[in-house]
């Protein structure tokens, strides 16, 4: 039991040290910097309007469109990760595959762009 025990020493001696930095960083920052709210940077910014307001307000269907643009490219991105560090090994069949994929996204994109989902007016 001692010996499973002294396996996660190093784990523990590596959380203490990164609490302890993250608690003096943040009491460096809040002691050194200049605290100076007013009223722009205490106001509360969500997507674009206040906050706190009724609760039957209607939103703007352009911020969905870009939430979901986020998620599509992100998702992308994540995809092309690990393709792109497999590459050598997954062959020519795992490159047009790829390609297929990119292909279909860029054309949501394409399709997105004509229908001026991109557009803010």
């Amino acid at each position: 039991m001692e010996s499973l025990l002294t396996q996660y020493l190093p784990i523990l001696i590596f959380l203490g040290i990164a609490i302890a930095f993250s608690l003096v960083f943040v009491g460096a920052a809040v002691l050194i910097a200049r605290q100076n709210p007013d009223d722009e940077k205490l106001s509360a910014y969500e997507c674009g309007f206040e906050a706190f307001d009724d609760a039957r307000h209607q939103f703007d269907v352009r911020f969905y469109l870009v939430a979901i643009l986020f998620i599509i490219f992100d998702l992308e991105v994540a995809f092309l990760f690990p393709w792109a560090v497999s590459l050598g090994d997954i062959g020519v069949y795992g490159f047009w595959s790829m390609m297929i994929f990119l292909g279909v996204l860029t054309v949501g994109f394409i399709y997105e762009w004509n229908k001026g989902a991109l557009e803010w007016e």
